[in-house]
């Protein structure tokens, strides 16, 4: 569980304690004054300023807001040079190493003198381009000097990223920060032309049809219409382009929905301040406004100007006055939420922004708003205790020093709400930001957790710069008092007196973005990061756009036939002579030939590629086997079908996050089902009152000294009631051992109790006990009571010791308890009294050393561990009041160490308690998985995909969960490597991995974030090159960053296809990292779901998405390019035996619309048709997951099946060609016939081809055939500007036509056959063909 820090940090940082809202104006004369007796001795004691109190200032005592207050006569130019060199240089020995100005800074050189800093504060005042604002000089400021003096800024140089910010609550205008907005969009209006031309440009094709088409534009080049190569290019950028921006306009309106969501935020505000401004118009203007300087926020009522008015109201007699602020609750959105708002939040309600906690009540007390007298508080005796102490006794003080008068600084009654007592808690899920399920508790600071949210405008928080680290934080939050009426002390006096309350803040004091309030509690947050400031966000990569591996592939191949066509075109020039041409230079018949083998690399694939994506999307979205699933990337479905690296988040995707208690095992048996009702009957025998007893008398109280042989009047053998006693001990422990809070929550009317903890574990456990009969009804710091469930009636009442919480580093949990046998409180209850048990639970690592000698245990644990459960041991032992007074007195003391002290304290804890603990038992809690988990993981694994766990979670965790999800199977070895920094020599961390090369195909890799950082760091290509060879990897405590650089370095040394799985916000940048990311819409936010090329709503929809629709997608795209190449191959091959036979002549053969139409509507809607095709049917894919491993070697489209695609091409169309010139001619009065004879052929030839090619028919499919032969016939009419019309309608004609076909068609047809029966491919093995 998170624990929280203490309070006084030792490297807290220093907060700015007079830098409150009230910012009281001081004339710079004032620094040249003496100061008072009490300001020295103030500052004499101040450790950071132990030299020469008389020439340097500190820097809190340094209050200016407006340079309006220098109201002195202009002297020359020169003092204010020399004067503000002491004041603004940035001296080193002024500044800590992180550039934060100390107090100790030098800030007047003291030879300076009175004179000189008055001559210096007129230059301020007459020269308004300097525009100093001395308020600026605060810790935290911007190191650069520069920067305070740079114009006038309004909201300062806190705004900047890389500074610290000072956030005052309530601030109207809020300071100008990142909006508060969810962005997965790729483009923005003005990148997304810029970066979709240059995304589609950098395909070679597309840029060799750019410059064929700009050629036309050069008379001796043009060939045809230009319009003939102009279209089709503007048609597929079209396409595409259109594509892209329907895929980002869907994006951006589905992060418009989350950013719509409403929270509700209280804005602050005094409803008298605009009669103020009115007031301070009438005033007499300031020096700098009667110098024309210009104020960009003159139009807003500064908050801190408003309070400055009311101290001056009050300094001047008005005594009782009060500025009432007023607090109004808005519904707004979340994109609308700003710095320094703040927010109201309840329970599974997600963070909007990064937050720091004010304050923090129960639902059941809420939060008070009207003020309720209560005792003044002085500031030196505020405390808060911690909720989780190790002592009961230990507390937490922040120390605010008393002024120096002795005068009492009390925060105003009304301040103070009803709820004061309340403990400011509260617990998140953070399993969307860093992958743990361990809640973690949350605290509001003591010094607004008594705060009415009225008194909040008097709060400024001190926020270090945006990071990206989600376990840590430093700030500081202060609370400016009212000044007493009746003090009539002048401003410079008030401010050393009146000093400013400051607590600091650590990460227990915030709530992150994407994390979810689990507690029955409302709390008050007020907002520090927004939108890309955010946890979440900085550790978020920018959306890429992805480009599939089938688009690189068919890239490089169409090098391969511009190769091949300017090879062809020099060759027929060559042939002819570069010197023998007389009508043109030999470069122009050159790039001549080009354009016209243009049709090698057809400009249609792109079209036809991008339209085969968006049916592939279409049937995924429209799949009932996996319903809801959105295709969000519609770029690169064929990537589906080439995975071999699957990398998957475990909370929220392999499991629920959902505990149960499934068995607990007592030494001699063990209970798990519908054994469980056996343990119910004993506890009713062992927690039950005696009939007819009274349950308010002390005798109705259980401990476990109790006899329970006795309880419930029946009588049972020996052994029976030995193991009663032993099931009754292991379920007391159950129901005391833990951090479990219940609390009482009414849905529909009806109460019912609810468990919080920073465990699921705990709370699993606690359930269990109650269904079991024994409940817990109360909890505090002090005391526990259970509850028997089936007579409602207290039957145990402890009183709370001391608490061990566990840590991951002791893998335990320890309690010391005294059991009350009584019904007086646990206050009332002398320290003697009770019987005193101290109880422990840990991993079984650690509690075999602890717990006394025994035969079973390991044995136990390790059945357990095998069935996938997460064991915990329990066992307790008893103490004397002597020896508790002993330990008690000893832990104290090593708790006031200063040094080592966490180390000291396990050893006391170690020495004194954990030694010789009776065993009670073991308990094994499942982590449930997500449906069908188990079967798909085992599927995907035969697919040939290795798969790896990347979480948060903690190395037993994901331990357990990877064995009951049989990610790693029983005869696979778990091979862990932890614990490794930066100081691990090499050859050990070596070493750890070389025993993974003896069997990777056995052996699986378990590794910690430390290490798996190491590794990263120092051995990073020896790592990879050793874990891409194992079946699984299981990586804990894995960062979001973490995850994404080992996406990027798997890519990167395998050049395969990785895809990433996750669920929440901490996996955004894994799956961002991956070749296809696939998000699952998870309970708690759709942040994965958003980010993700595909969302799903269940793990187990992955193996269709893979199996069955990446199968499909990749065969299909493949078969598609593969006939689109043949189509433009073939026109080509006979345009080359046209133009030998022509005396290598660069003249067209088919011209115009023969070229277009031959490419769209004479053989488009059959090739397309394609895409329907299937070669096994559903049943046989997940049948055969093998398969699938086919694909990932890229064998549908390889180098192998090009060539072949590019004989067959070349056969056919010098077949097509050449005999159609034999037997009709090629003299320019037969031309139109032979074209028509050779076009008929092709277009003929490409359809049977097309049929020959399916596998099963789609009644589309015959369709498209028959259709387009018609339209084709249909068309012919229209074509007597190409062909010879009277000819086409003869016999002649017809008979050639179908002696070419049959030649062209047969021989490449029979050669299929006969290579499928010799070797036939696997498709057609498991279909018995």
């Amino acid at each position: 569980m998170s624990r929280p820090h203490q309070y006084h940090q030792p490297n807290a940082p220093n907060s700015p304690a007079d830098d409150s809202g009230s910012d009281i104006e001081l004339d710079i004369q004032e620094l040249g004054l003496h100061r008072r007796k009490d300001e020295n001795e103030h500052e004499a004691s101040s450790p950071q300023d132990q030299s020469s109190p008389d020439s340097r200032i500190p820097l809190r005592n340094l209050r200016l807001s407006r340079t309006r207050g220098f109201r002195v006569q202009r002297q020359h130019d020169g003092y204010w040079h020399r004067d503000s060199e002491g004041l603004l240089q940035d001296r080193s020995e002024g500044r800590n190493p992180d550039g934060v100005l100390e107090d100790s800074a030098p800030l007047l050189e003291s030879s300076n003198g009175s004179t000189a800093r008055r001559k210096a504060s007129d230059q301020v005042s007459r020269r308004p381009s300097s525009q100093l604002r001395l308020a600026r000089f605060l810790p935290f400021a911007s190191p650069a000097p520069k920067e305070a003096l740079a114009g006038h800024q309004d909201a300062e140089d806190n705004n900047l990223a890389g500074t610290s910010r000072h956030i005052t609550i309530g601030e109207y205008p809020p300071p100008r920060f990142p909006p508060n907005a969810v962005s997965n969009a790729k483009y923005t209006p003005w990148s997304f032309l810029p970066r979709t031309l240059y995304n589609e440009f950098s395909f070679f094709f597309n840029m060799y049809f750019l410059l064929v088409a700009l050629s036309q534009l050069i008379p001796p080049l043009r060939i045809g219409y230009v319009s003939t190569y102009v279209v089709p290019l503007v048609f597929v950028l079209s396409i595409t382009l259109g594509k892209e921006a329907l895929d980002d306009i869907a994006r951006r309106r589905r992060d418009a929905e989350a950013n719509k969501e409403a929270y509700t935020v209280l804005r602050l505000h005094d409803p008298s301040k605009a009669p103020r401004r009115r007031n301070k118009k009438n005033r007499p203007s300031s020096a700098r406004s009667k110098r024309g300087r210009s104020n960009t926020s003159s139009s807003y009522p500064n908050r801190l100007d408003v309070i400055e008015e009311e101290e001056e109201i009050l300094g001047h007699g008005g005594k009782g006055s009060k500025v009432d602020i007023e607090v109004d609750e808005l519904s707004i959105r979340a994109r609308d939420i700003k710095v320094g708002d703040v927010v109201k939040l309840g329970k599974d309600q997600r963070v909007p922004a990064d937050l720091v906690i004010l304050k923090s009540s129960s639902a059941e007390s809420g939060l008070a708003t009207s003020p309720l007298f209560q005792p003044k508080i002085s500031p030196s005796n505020i405390s808060c205790t911690e909720p989780d102490t190790t002592s009961r006794s230990e507390e937490l003080h922040f120390a605010a020093t008393a002024p120096e008068d002795d005068k009492s600084t009390d925060i105003p009654n009304d301040s103070v709400t009803s709820n004061f007592d309340a403990t400011g808690e509260a617990f998140l899920r953070t399993d969307q930001l860093d992958g743990e399920t361990d809640w973690k508790l949350r605290l509001a600071s003591p010094l607004t957790q008594s705060l009415d949210p009225r008194e909040f405008a008097r709060l400024r928080v001190v926020a270090g710069r945006p990071s990206k680290k989600v376990n840590e934080f430093v700030g500081t939050i202060e609370y400016m008092p009212q000044r007493d009426p009746g003090d009539n002390s002048t401003p410079q006096q008030e401010g050393h007196r009146q000093k400013a309350l400051s607590a600091p803040l650590t990460i227990d004091n915030t709530a992150w973005a994407n994390t979810v309030l689990a507690s029955n509690v409302t709390v008050l947050a007020v907002v520090v990061y927004t939108g890309t400031q955010t946890r979440q966000a900085m550790s978020t990569t920018p959306p890429r756009s992805k480009i599939g591996l089938l688009d690189c592939e068919i890239n490089d191949l169409t090098k391969i036939l511009c190769a091949l066509t300017l090879t062809l075109s020099i060759v027929l020039v060559a042939l002819e002579g570069f010197d023998n041409r007389e009508e043109m230079k030999w470069y122009v018949a050159i790039t001549r030939f080009l354009i016209l083998f243009s049709t090698i690399i057809p400009i249609s694939l792109r079209v036809n590629l991008d339209m085969g994506k968006s049916v592939y999307a279409w049937f995924i979205e429209r799949d009932q086997d996996i319903p809801d699933t959105v295709v969000r990337t519609s770029t690169i479905p064929e990537e589906l079908g080439r995975i071999e690296y699957l990398l998957s988040d475990k909370t929220g995707t392999l499991t629920q996050n959902e505990m149960e208690l499934k068995k607990i095992h007592v030494g001699t048996v063990s209970y798990a089902n519908e054994a469980m009702d056996e343990v119910a009957s004993y506890i009713r025998q062992g927690f039950v009152a005696s009939p007819g007893s009274d349950a308010l008398q002390p005798s109705s109280l259980v401990t476990p000294s109790s006899n329970h042989s006795t309880v419930g009047g029946n009588p049972t053998t020996r052994t029976r009631r030995e193991i009663g006693s032993r099931v009754r001990d292991l379920v007391l422990a159950l129901a005391l051992c833990h951090n479990v809070t219940p609390s009482t929550e009414e849905e529909n009317g009806q109460s019912f109790t609810t468990y919080q903890a920073s465990s699921p574990d705990e709370i699993a456990i606690v359930r269990w006990t109650e269904q079991i009969g024994l409940r817990l009804v109360h909890r505090d710091r002090k005391s526990i009571t259970l509850q028997s469930v089936e007579t409602s009636r207290v039957v145990v009442r402890v009183r709370i010791l001391d608490i061990f919480p566990f840590t991951s580093e002791g893998k335990r949990m320890g309690i010391i308890l005294q059991f009350l046998e009584g019904q007086d409180s646990a206050d009332s209850v002398a320290d003697t009294e009770g019987e005193i048990w101290f109880y422990q639970k840990g991993a079984d690592t650690v509690m075999t050393s602890i717990v006394a000698t025994n035969d079973w245990l390991d044995e136990e644990t390790a059945n357990m561990a095998r069935e996938g459960f997460r064991t915990l041991v329990v066992g307790r032992r008893r103490l004397s009041a002597q020896q508790y007074q002993e330990f008690s007195s000893r832990y104290k003391e090593v708790s006031l160490s200063l040094q080592l002290r966490d180390a000291k304290m396990a050893r006391t804890v170690r020495e004194h308690l954990e030694s010789n603990l009776e065993l009670l038992g073991v308990t094994g809690v499942e982590d449930k998985l997500q449906k069908d988990v188990k079967p798909s993981l085992e599927l995907l694994r035969n697919a040939g995909i290795k798969i790896w766990m990347l979480t948060g979670d903690k190395v037993e965790t994901a331990r357990c969960v990877a064995v009951s999800a049989k990610l790693v199977s029983r005869t696979q070895y778990i091979h862990t490597i932890t614990k490794l920094t930066p100081d691990t020599p090499a050859a050990s961390a070596l070493d750890a991995l070389s025993l993974l090369r003896s069997k990777p195909d056995s052996t699986a890799l378990l590794v910690d974030g430390d290490s798996l950082s190491y590794f990263l760091s120092h051995h990073r290509w020896e790592f990879v090159s050793i874990a891409v060879l194992l079946p699984a990897v299981i990586a804990c405590r894995c960062s979001p960053t973490q995850k994404a650089d080992i996406a990027y370095l798997i890519r990167q040394f395998t050049k395969k296809r990785v895809a990433c799985i996750g669920d929440g916000g901490n996996d955004v940048s894994m799956i961002q990292a991956a070749d296809v990311g696939v998000g699952i819409v998870g309970k708690e936010g759709r942040q994965a779901s958003l980010a993700a090329d595909f969302s799903i709503t269940s793990f187990h929809h992955l193996t269709k998405l893979l199996v069955w629709h990446g199968r499909n997608s990749y065969k299909r795209s493949a078969k598609l390019a593969q006939f689109i190449i043949h189509r433009g191959l073939i026109i080509s091959v006979c345009q080359t035996i046209y133009s030998i036979a022509a005396h290598y002549e660069p003249n067209a053969l088919y011209r115009d619309w023969l070229l277009v139409g031959y490419a769209t509507v004479y053989t488009m809607a059959p090739v397309f048709s394609l895409v329907l095709d299937k070669d096994v049917d559903e049943g046989l894919a997940n049948l055969y997951p093998e398969l699938y491993k086919e694909l990932t070697n890229g064998q549908s489209l390889s180098y192998r099946t090009f060539f072949v695609w590019v004989a067959v091409s070349i056969y056919q169309g010098s077949i097509i060609q050449g005999l159609s010139q034999i037997l009709v001619g090629s003299s320019d009065s037969e031309f139109p016939r032979m074209v028509a004879v050779s076009f008929t052929v092709l277009v003929i030839n490409e359809l049977i081809m097309v049929a020959c090619e399916i596998v099963t028919w789609h009644r589309i499919m015959v369709a498209s055939l028959l259709g387009t032969m018609a339209v084709y016939i249909g068309s012919v009419p229209f074509l007597g500007g190409y062909f010879d019309l009277g000819y086409v309608w003869s016999w002649a004609f017809a008979w050639r036509v179908a002696a070419i076909s049959a030649i062209s068609l047969i021989p490449p047809y029979s050669v299929k056959i006969l290579r499928r029966t010799l070797r036939p491919p696997s498709y057609r093995k498991v279909q018995g063909i």
